[in-house]
Order: C-alpha cells, then structure tokens, then sequence
C-alpha cells in the first residue's frame, strides 16, 4: 500500500527547553485508520500538528521529517503549504466552537470552504444534522457542541482530504452523543477513502474502530501495529500497562492497575527508554542506551527486552 504519511525520527523541541517529540517515526497507508493513544503529554497533539504544519511559533524542529504523499511540509513554500492543507488534509479538533468563525453564519463557513464545489445543506445533511437549514442560518455560539462538532466535521470532510488528523474530537462532548459523532466521521472517512489519524484516550474506541494503533511515549512511537493485537497481546510493557489501567478491564472487585510514577517532561534526547523509571521489566541498559527499533511480524515495537527473533 502507498504510504500517504511518513514520519521519519522527528524531534521537536519547545522555547521553555522541554522536548514535545524525540525521534517519533511513524508510517500510515492510504484508507488506514490509526489511532494515537498514550497518556497526556506522550507528544500526541504535537504530531498531530506537525502533520499539517501548525506547530505554533514556541516550537522548532531539531531533526526528523513529516512527508505526506512525499511531500515534506516542512520546507514547502508558504503557498505551498495553504495548498496541502486546502486539497489534502482536514482537521478536527477537541473544542467545536473554537474551530469556527464566531463572528459568520455557519452557511457561508461551509461555503468558503467548499468553495462552490458542492451544496452546503447537501454537506451539512451527510453528518446528520436534522435540520441543516437552520442550521446554516445560525451563528456558532446558537449551536451546542455535538452540533457545532458535527459542522467542523463537514467543513474538515468538505473537500475529501486524503487524511483527516482528528485530534480528541469528542472530549469536549457528552457521553450519550460521542459514539454518534465518531460514526459520522468514521463513515464519511470510509465513503471517500480517506486515511483517519485519531489522537484519543479511549484504548476500547479505539480497538473497535481503528485498523491500527501506534502508542507514544515520552515523544517516540514505542509500539504499532493491528489495534486488535495490540491490544490484545502488547509487546511494550508500557502498551500493557496502558491496557491494564482501562476501566471496566478489571473484574468487578478488582482494583484497578493504575501506571506508578508520572511520564517524563524530556528537555533532549532520552539517554534510554523513557519508560525505564516506570517499568517493571526494566533491566539495567534501559536506563543508558536507546531502545533499538525491532520490527516483528505483525508490529515495531521500541523496547530492549522485544523478542528480536519472534514473528519475523
């Protein structure tokens, strides 16, 4: 399959000396659908916003590079830039309102995007709004979040983007209406075969929507692979752990295996596994030299103590 995202071993750092990426590599094929998962503060956001090129100002690429469909977005020309993002990628981030104009109808914002290629209430209809000419007529602040959600999504799916980075889209949502939203974009995603790049929490929405799963920490991908192994059977200890403190993964009476200690804020490169101070497995290289990448059968995984000759 033709990779439409490349992230090659990207480092970035922020103006405050803390280090958001450390060397994050990461493949994605057309018509995936991967999930970002890992604790706050793994670098999720900060790659999700370098594959598009929004890193805000405070931040800098030391090393690395993000390609999509082979293009490096960060050496393109400005115009260059305005272009990707227009024709190829679409963006959905955690706070509805925040991603719309406040001050324009919600018509004319669906039709600066469309940009005449398409009927506005006709795209407001396909993420199952129920009464999508009013909803045109009003402004944001007139629409709750789940519908306000629902418009930055046809905005995002306007112009079929090749991937869609969705960045927590439901976080700022209610329980009740989260599965309906992440269904519109999910089925909007595979009506016009675009790649789905989703950063989130939710280990079990995950495992059930997406084909893959790449999970971060301390700013590396340290395991990716197929979500339902992974999930199922993780090779990482820090993925295990992950899936251990999942609520509703314990029997009833069961405490809940919660992660000790706190992920690192990384101020350059890691001498070792980040995850070493928190590890249960960790043996004493860990500690002192960076986990080599091994690739089995079925996933990479960023650990000393991988099986290097299993599943080749």
């Amino acid at each position: 399959m033709t990779h439409v995202l490349e992230v090659d071993g990207l480092e970035v750092d922020y103006d405050n000396g803390v280090r958001a990426l450390d060397g994050a590599t990461l493949t994605v094929s057309a018509g995936e659908t991967v999930g970002i998962v890992g604790e706050s503060g793994s670098g999720k956001s900060t790659l999700g916003s370098a594959v598009g090129g929004l890193l805000p100002p405070p931040a800098t690429i030391a090393d690395g590079a993000v390609r999509v469909d082979g293009a490096d977005v960060h050496r393109l020309r400005p115009t260059e830039l305005r272009e990707l993002r227009r024709d190829r990628l679409g963006f959905v981030f955690q706070e509805p309102i925040g991603s719309l104009d406040p001050t324009m109808r919600v018509g004319r914002q669906v039709a600066l995007v469309l940009r005449g290629r398409g009927d506005v209430l006709a795209h407001l209809e396909r993420v199952r709004l129920t009464d999508p000419a009013r909803v045109a007529r009003s402004y944001p602040h007139q629409l709750s979040g789940g519908m306000a959600q629902r418009v930055a999504i046809a905005m995002a799916m306007a112009r079929e983007p090749g991937i869609l980075v969705a960045d927590e889209p439901t976080a700022a949502l209610d329980a009740q209406i989260r599965d309906d939203v992440l269904d519109v974009i999910f089925s909007l995603a595979a009506e016009t075969g675009t790649t789905i790049l989703w950063l989130s929490h939710d280990l079990p929405a995950v495992g059930r929507r997406c084909s893959r799963v790449a999970v971060m920490y301390g700013g590396r991908v340290v395991e990716s692979g197929a979500a339902a192994d992974v999930l199922r059977a993780p090779q990482h200890p820090y993925t295990a752990a992950l899936v251990r403190a999942v609520p509703g993964a314990v029997e009833e009476g069961e405490r809940l295996a919660s992660i000790p200690g706190q992920p690192p804020v990384l101020t350059g490169p890691a001498k070792g596994c980040a995850f070493a101070p928190r590890c249960p497995e960790a043996v004493g290289s860990c500690g002192t030299s960076r986990p080599p990448l091994v690739r089995l059968r079925d996933r990479d995984v960023l650990c000393h103590r991988a099986p290097v000759g299993a599943g080749r």
